[in-house]
């Protein structure tokens, strides 16, 4: 059974992938829903077009999607069509990483795992017509705009609201419409979280998951994940999660400048996660960094 890791942007599902996929059951795939490339427009890995972030899929679209995700899923490789796409040295790269990865996992037996912030929204049908076991992340409200704002990242709420499908199965978005073109960050980033919060506490086959309660105790969280996705707790798993999620991150020294980490992963490199080697409980004592108390408040008070 598929494994899905969603949630928004900056809610720790790099993360949780990696450490789901520790125990070695699982091909890692990322972002093949991201319309940027990298990591997305890879037809050898997705052979479908995204239009937009947070592309909306439902039964309505399904033929569009259905035989492209059967064959990502099945960890069938589309050499031909990637070469055909990317062919910078780059591509080239990851053409061989992935190609190698899905046959070998094929062959092997092991299972696909999503790591997709952007098919957050379509999570129920990952759900219902593909069989995925699906996990969506989801952070404070406060610290997920913070990490927004230090990167200086906005939404742009058009992208959701040109899709209509999206606003007829989920019409309260039109409430994002006075947002469009506005300049204040924290304010569209607040109502983003709390838009997809909404859609995901009502949509069948999908574990909703706290962030902060998996970083403040990692080993139980993943323990119960593991259980949820049909993933056997192996004590090699164990070592590696306690290893990655508990140990100092390596900052500094020769394990973060070489990409490679304590627990014998390569997070760095042609994946380009988010993730990075960490003490997960300490990552928490300055998830609000650069936001003012008055701005907390106010995110606390558009996100209630």
């Amino acid at each position: 059974m598929t494994v899905l890791v969603t949630g928004l942007p900056r809610s720790g599902t790099s993360w949780t992938g990696k450490m789901l996929a520790a125990g070695g059951d699982l091909v890692y795939v990322n972002e093949p829903l991201n319309p940027q490339h990298p990591p997305g427009r890879c037809p050898g890995v997705l052979r479908a077009t995204v239009t937009h972030r947070f592309q909306y899929i439902c039964d309505d679209n399904a033929a569009h999607w259905l035989p492209a995700f059967r064959d990502t899923v099945a960890l069938r490789y589309r050499w031909l069509s990637e070469l055909r796409a990317n062919r910078s040295p780059y591509d080239l790269a990851r053409l061989l990483r992935y190609g190698t990865a899905f046959a070998f996992g094929r062959l092997a037996g092991r299972r696909a795992l999503l790591d997709d912030p952007f098919a957050v929204l379509s999570a129920g049908w990952f759900a219902a017509s593909l069989g995925c076991r699906v996990i969506a992340l989801v952070r404070d409200p406060v610290s997920f705009v913070a990490s927004w704002q230090r990167l200086g990242w906005t939404v742009y709420f058009h992208e959701l609201l040109e899709q209509p499908l999206l606003v007829r199965d989920h019409p309260e978005l039109l409430e994002l419409r006075a947002l469009v073109g506005s300049q204040d960050r924290i304010a569209k980033a607040a109502a983003l979280w709390r838009a997809t919060r909404a859609i995901l506490e009502r949509t069948p086959g999908v574990r909703v998951t706290s962030y902060e309660s998996l970083a403040a105790d990692p080993l139980t969280g993943f323990r119960g994940l593991y259980a949820y996705a049909g993933l056997p707790w192996t004590p090699e798993a164990e070592r590696r999660i306690t290893r990655a999620c508990t140990g100092p991150s390596g900052a500094g020294t020769g394990f973060a400048r070489s990409g490679l980490s304590r627990t014998g992963f390569a997070w760095s490199g042609l994946s380009r996660t988010a993730y990075r080697p960490m003490d997960s409980r300490r990552a928490l004592d300055d998830a609000a960094r650069g936001l003012s108390p008055q701005d907390a408040a106010r995110v606390r008070a558009l996100t209630s």
